[in-house]
């Protein structure tokens, strides 16, 4: 019996590079899926050959067999990887992104991630989403899996000041294949709530850029602060609004 591969799609570089270009792989974040990346796809796509994939129960992604964890989720996305690419990842995606990066050196070209941190729950020294605040998300999230998710995506607008359109699109985005799977969702809460990429992040020889929104509500720009310097080259950006 044939395993269940996840949604991807791919998209001719619309560039000079054509057929030449490299692949770039871009990965959602918890609760969405591919379609997210519209807005951007024909800047992207001057440059680049374009995979989106939905992940695990999320998008038209069919939900393989295993448990759902940040080995799980490497296991599948890497399953359909490019031969070499570079690697695109919001949020979820981008401790997807990391990890991958980490443990395929020779495939993935460099790493760029989007309101991600390589540990989203505050440590010693560590700026983060509170614990109890994190754990209380959960316990709504048990109680209105639905309602928690809009709220979710209405805290990434927050500050911004087309908040009220931003809203209204991902909610367009989120209800556009159905809602994900309540699995894929609390799978997809517990990763983020269990993930320490720290050292991890720390090892990495490919280069990296790291994206921050300067109104992001729920992964501060603050926390570039307290990225040591890595072995790898790094940069840091913040954008003026996150939506």
């Amino acid at each position: 019996m044939a395993s269940l591969v996840l949604f991807h799609n791919c998209y001719r570089c619309t560039g000079p590079a054509g057929d030449n270009a490299e692949d770039l792989v871009l990965l959602h974040g918890w609760g969405l899926h591919s379609i997210v990346w519209d807005d951007v796809m024909p800047d992207l796509l001057q440059h680049f050959r374009v995979t989106v994939i939905d992940l695990p129960g999320m998008g038209q992604s069919p939900m393989p067999a295993g448990e759902y964890d940040l080995a799980y989720l490497v296991d599948q996305v890497g399953a359909i990887l490019p031969s070499r690419c570079h690697l695109l990842g919001w949020s979820l995606g981008g401790l997807i992104a990391m990890q991958l990066a980490a443990t395929r050196p020779a495939q993935v070209i460099s790493l760029t991630t989007v309101a991600t941190t390589p540990r989203f729950v505050e440590a010693e020294g560590w700026p983060g989403v509170s614990s109890q605040l994190f754990e209380r998300f959960q316990e709504v999230f048990d109680e209105d899996a639905e309602g928690t998710l809009i709220r979710f995506l209405a805290l990434n607008c927050k500050d911004a000041s087309t908040v009220k359109d931003d809203v209204r699109k991902l909610k367009e985005i989120l209800y556009f294949c159905g809602l994900p799977a309540p699995r894929a969702l609390r799978g997809g809460l517990h990763v983020l709530r269990d993930t320490d990429l720290r050292a991890t992040l720390a090892t990495l020889a490919q280069p990296v850029l790291m994206l921050f929104g300067g109104n992001d509500n729920i992964v501060p720009a603050a926390v570039m602060a307290t990225l040591p310097p890595w072995p790898a080259p790094l940069r840091l950006s913040i954008a003026e609004q996150t939506s």
